[in-house]
């Protein structure tokens, strides 16, 4: 699990304690683990009857073909996988967020890729399945068959801001 964590001077101890917890955004689910080459390598020879080492003699060529197309042409176009492009990232000013002090970033050149047809098609059919998933609803005998967007807002406190002793973001009504 990654975590977040800046110190920004300017923005107080609620901000620096906000930006500390969990974003859920940089947290892979659980479900998703990373493929290795290895892995790829291996699930390639099984397909194609293969060895090991051949296939990642193989794999291994593909990549540096890439690698060298883009360092000699700046551009490589996969049908149906996608666009790998080389651009020039311009040079900018930016903060050291420990310091504030303020930094030149040199211009420099990154690599960059444009998803194809075919992939972006596949990903977001993997986020409608996705999206199905969470919106499924089962009924059971403790909530007395009503669905979860039919049951009002009792205007309750996240248990996390419950226990927060600055009460930041409290509901004013509720103080007092």
């Amino acid at each position: 699990m990654l975590t977040l964590s800046l110190m920004v001077p300017t923005l107080g101890t609620f901000w620096t304690d906000y930006l500390k917890t969990d974003f859920p955004v940089f947290r892979l689910p659980k479900e998703i683990q990373v493929v290795t080459k290895k892995e790829i390598v291996k699930t390639i020879s099984e397909d194609i009857g293969l060895t090991q080492l051949k296939t990642k003699e193989i794999v291994q060529k593909t990549f540096d073909a890439i690698v060298e197309t883009l360092v000699e042409e700046k551009r490589i176009e996969l049908r149906n996988f996608g666009v790998f492009e080389v651009k020039q990232r311009a040079a900018r000013k930016a903060r050291n967020p420990r310091t504030g002090q303020r930094v030149d970033v040199p211009a420099k050149f990154v690599v960059t890729f444009k998803p194809g047809k075919e992939m972006e098609e596949r990903v977001k059919q993997l986020e409608n399945e996705a999206a199905a998933a969470q919106h499924q609803w089962t009924p059971t005998e403790t909530n007395d068959q009503t669905r979860p967007e039919q049951v009002p807002d009792s205007g309750a406190v996240p248990p996390t801001a419950q226990n927060d002793q600055t009460n930041y973001g409290a509901n004013p009504e509720s103080t007092g």
